[in-house]
């Protein structure tokens, strides 16, 4: 049996699961087709299902139109047309099982793994089967890194490190000679930086400056970008991967003053970095520990540290965001806000911590990405202190 099914089993059983139910249609769902470790030699154009039982042999159930859709994976096929023949077919799927996982998410508050219709989860409990959340299940098998990914990451990290010191340097250098330089300048200064040191991205990166960076996804663009003057505070949110298979995302923010920072804008810098250390040691402390630990949790450490200090209301976004291939990956969320996530912060996975502060006339975010081993937990490359003085 593939080493995939039995990892699978094993988690199963640990977490009191009969089976976990995976089902497709028009290649909807791609974590399944990750997780199970196949490629549909077509896209499906009828409905399969694959149930991989805590105990014992995975069995299928696939349409006669398309029998051979799941030839590649182990365990019994067996076929439906009509529709009532797909209830029988299932009824005989499910025989025995009381509890399965598929992928969904109660009130879709893990819009990550939420792949399955609501359709789909009625008949399957219409069959008295009870369908619990695969989302942990899914960031074991999803969203933990392999010791490869993790060496890509640190050396995508310092490559991504680098461009970023450059970026503000190239800031620096323009003002101090007198030369114009606007936000999309700096944007496409470090994606020529990236391309020229072997990284991708999907999108960005963010450079914004004042207001601007008080949307926290703002993006500049060559019809739509605001000059970087001296007496700005500078926003830069990069992320990248390098150029290679499997590789994984390296996402960070750092923050800048063009001159003297004024008060305001020291104190909420002040602010965002100590609610950020404040979630790091969260983190670390849990682990080290051998406790148990929940994004949620993770988000109230950075949350109520500003809350404290009376910036509750200008917080709006969770505090971080799992990472893996795609820079938002299906791993936990350090989030109590946009959703409680639930999920555990698992050993070999990394995710951001970035709390932000955005004021009508500035914005602040401070950005890391954390790893979390067996044993203990860290950032994995540079981490701001100050502000970064881009000119004198």
């Amino acid at each position: 049996m593939p080493a995939p099914i039995a990892g699978m089993q094993a988690a199963l059983r640990e977490q009191g699961l009969d089976a976990w139910l995976f089902y497709d249609h028009h290649e909807r769902d791609p974590l399944a087709y990750r997780i199970l470790q196949f490629t549909a030699h077509r896209t499906p154009t009828r409905r399969w299902y694959y149930l991989v039982p805590a105990q014992g042999e995975p069995r299928a159930l696939v349409h006669a139109v398309e029998p051979s859709m799941l030839d590649a994976l182990p365990g019994e096929k067996h076929k439906y047309s009509g529709w009532q023949t797909q209830l029988d077919g299932l009824t005989d799927l499910l025989k025995g099982c009381r509890k399965v996982a598929m992928q969904y998410s109660p009130r879709n508050a893990v819009p990550y793994v939420s792949m399955v219709d609501a359709g789909t989860i009625e008949v399957i409990q219409g069959l008295g089967v009870t369908v619990v959340t695969s989302a942990n299940l899914v960031q074991y098998f999803e969203a933990r890194w392999t010791d490869a990914q993790l060496e890509q990451h640190r050396e995508a990290g310092r490559r991504v490190d680098a461009v970023h010191q450059a970026a503000f340097a190239e800031i620096g250098r323009r003002l101090a000679a007198g030369e114009t330089v606007g936000e999309w300048d700096i944007k496409r200064f470090i994606l020529d930086r990236f391309a020229a040191a072997g990284l991708i991205t999907d999108h960005g990166p963010i450079v914004a400056v004042n207001a601007n960076a008080s949307n926290p996804h703002y993006e500049p663009f060559a019809d739509a970008s605001t000059p970087i003057r001296k007496g700005d505070t500078v926003l830069i949110d990069l992320w990248a991967k390098l150029d290679q298979p499997d590789a994984v995302y390296y996402d960070v923010t750092w923050v800048g003053s063009c001159g003297p920072a004024k008060e305001k804008v020291v104190e909420v810098f002040e602010t965002v970095r100590d609610a950020r250390d404040a979630a790091l040691a969260k983190v670390q402390q849990a682990v080290a520990a051998g406790q148990t630990l929940h994004g949620f949790e993770v988000d109230d450490a950075a949350r109520n540290f500003i809350r404290a200090k009376g910036y509750g209301d200008y917080f709006v976004h969770r505090t971080g965001h799992n990472i893996g291939r795609d820079v938002h990956g299906a791993g936990a969320n350090m989030d109590n806000l946009e959703t409680h996530d639930e999920r555990l912060v698992i050993p070999r996975t990394c995710f951001s911590i970035e709390p932000g502060i955005y004021l009508p006339e500035f914005g602040i975010r401070l950005e890391i990405d954390c790893y979390v081993s067996d044993n203990s937990a860290g950032p994995t490359g540079m981490v701001q202190r100050e502000l970064v003085p881009i000119c004198g």
